[in-house]
């Protein structure tokens, strides 16, 4: 269930997160290497290509929990208020909170951020904040946000987790347009210098306001923390074997067998740690483009799910690494299995005839035996385009107009063009002709927030207490805004509905039954190829360099926690 833990007030009784080192000392510098470049220090906008670490220098009322997806902590809030029909949300700052220059954090500056974000951020800020009626700062240490009738539990800690901005910093600025400047902020870090498309570097803030509060103890622990960027994973695989890196998630499972066969590591400096994930997985894999006439019928959909040898792959390219997800909700216990409840049916019965007979079943994805003669799942595959329409004319596969059945997979990772080569060659065989698209990954984020592309590599994430997001991953709205989640395009009213009762629910059982039901129809819609999910991640790092420090059951690793050797 959702929690908000007012962390930051004495009262409560500890002095730090369980998961946390309040004896990791501070000091010494930490190197990460990513892929791709930037040109942009405001990742608030679409413009622009903004580095995701530059979110350190922001603090949100609310601090996310490493553990879990739906507890937050008291950050730059010291406690919030929630009217008894969950309609009034007042947040208290806390009155120390003071941005880098010195200046004090107020209640305006929170709700000037939310209103900058919904009419000048990215479009998803308008969906995060959707359910909010109107905001106000009645004083200079309370923001109070008055929600629409059912906007749902989740908006207030959408709400909650709102990293908030100076005002006075963007004055004179547009906030619209790329940011060259180094921007100001209440977080623990801030930017100390910057070359565009290379490398930017964060100096620990000295005498930072949160530095004893509870939910920052044993956290930002480097005195700098540097990003350096490559075009290529292979080439930021090299530096840091080189030692020019000190730390690095491995995605690829050939790789981490193989690939990390060095003079050090026999030493017994490089380590290789395989942190454990326990967090809800969602949905990952091939997603297809309804926008796109190729990919608006669902029989084609579910043929390209067919074509995909899942079981081959994960044998040979990612070494038996992966687990197939099943469900929109993988991991969750909002994952939907077997046959409907009765809950679910009641749902679900106004909208028979109009939603796939499937969703009344248990839908079981494709399995084949590994082998890589994927054969009996084509030719149902075949059967169902046939069935679309199309036809064989000379090895492929043509509509009546004698237009061939192709589109291009748009891709920015060369460890997912691993997977799709394979699939290629699988769909030829079927007198479908895919072609593979590289590009860099700042074209690629444009080309994405545009929905321009057949099919892409994308994930869709899920927590344990699903809500209002579900429309920004689902709904129809979600589907005509750029730069949102909704990569498929979905757009279906008993979609719509399912959204509505999860987020209208009044109990956990009521809202299990309508994501329960919202799972089944998203699968029988067929929008992604789904791959699996890894139970681990893979982080090497050089012990002379850092200490790590595991959570369990966390979404990746937080270097957060890190501390210098």
């Amino acid at each position: 269930m959702l929690s908000l833990s007012a962390a930051a007030l004495p009262a409560v009784g500890f002095g730090h997160l369980p998961y946390a080192n309040p004896a990791a000392p501070k000091g010494g510098a930490f190197v990460v290497a990513t892929v791709g470049d930037f040109d942009d220090l405001n990742p608030f906008i679409l413009r622009g290509t903004a580095p995701e670490s530059v979110f350190r220098v922001w603090q949100p009322l609310f601090k996310p929990s490493d553990t879990d997806s739906v507890t937050a902590y008291a950050e730059l809030a010291r406690s919030v208020d929630v009217s008894g029909d969950g309609l009034t949300v007042k947040f208290h700052l806390n009155p120390r909170a003071r941005f880098s220059d010195g200046v004090a954090v107020t209640a305006g500056d929170v709700v000037w951020t939310y209103r900058t974000l919904v009419s000048e951020g990215a479009p998803i800020y308008a969906d995060l904040y959707g359910g909010v009626l109107s905001a106000s700062a009645p004083d200079a240490e309370t923001a109070v946000f008055r929600l629409r009738p059912g906007a749902g539990r989740g908006e207030i800690l959408n709400l909650a987790e709102m990293y908030v901005l100076p005002e006075h910093f963007w004055k004179g600025r547009a906030f619209g347009a790329p940011l060259r400047d180094f921007p100001v902020g209440s977080g623990p870090y801030e930017v100390a210098s910057v070359s565009f498309g290379d490398t930017i570097t964060y100096r620990r803030v000295k005498n930072w306001w949160a530095a004893d509060d509870p939910a920052d103890v044993g956290f930002y622990n480097f005195d700098t923390v540097s990003e350096v960027f490559f075009h290529s994973d292979a080439v930021a695989l090299q530096a840091f074997l080189a030692g020019q890196v000190d730390a690095r998630i491995e995605p690829s499972a050939a790789v981490w067998a193989t690939g990390y066969r060095v003079a050090d590591a026999r030493r017994g400096n490089l380590a290789m740690v395989a942190a454990p994930l326990g967090l809800p997985a969602g949905i990952h894999g091939f997603v297809m483009n309804t926008r796109r006439p190729v990919f608006a019928d669902a029989r084609v959909r579910r043929a390209m799910v067919l074509a995909f040898d899942f079981e081959w792959i994960n044998r040979v390219i990612l070494g038996g690494a992966e687990r197939r997800e099943t469900s929109y909700f993988a991991g969750s216990p909002m994952a939907s299995a077997g046959l409907p409840s009765e809950a679910e049916l009641r749902l679900l019965q106004p909208f028979r005839g109009r939603i796939p007979d499937g969703v009344f079943g248990a839908l079981a994805l494709p399995v084949t035996d590994g082998s890589g003669d994927n054969l009996p799942k084509l030719r149902q595959a075949y059967a169902l385009l046939l069935s679309a329409g199309w036809r064989l004319k000379d090895w492929r596969l043509v509509d009546a107009k004698g237009d061939p059945l192709t589109f291009e997979i748009l891709l920015a990772d060369p460890k997912d063009e691993a997977i799709a080569f394979p699939y290629v060659a699988d769909l030829r065989d079927l007198g479908v002709d895919a072609e593979i698209r590289m590009t860099d990954p700042s074209s690629y984020q444009r080309r994405l927030e545009n929905y321009d592309f057949d099919m892409t590599v994308e994930s869709v994430p899920a927590t344990d207490y699903p809500d209002t997001e579900q429309a920004d991953y689902w709904g129809c709205a979600a589907a005509r805004r750029p730069g949102g989640y909704n990569y498929a395009g979905v757009c279906s009213p008993a979609i719509e509905a399912m959204i509505a009762a999860e987020i209208d629910a009044k109990n956990l059982a009521d809202k299990t039954a309508a994501v329960h039901a919202l799972d089944r129809l998203l699968l029988n819609g067929w929008y992604f190829v789904p791959w699996g999910a890894e139970a681990f991640e893979n982080v090497a790092y050089w012990r002379d360099k850092a200490v790590m420090q595991p959570v369990p059951l966390q979404i990746g690793v937080d270097y957060d926690l890190w501390w210098a050797r």
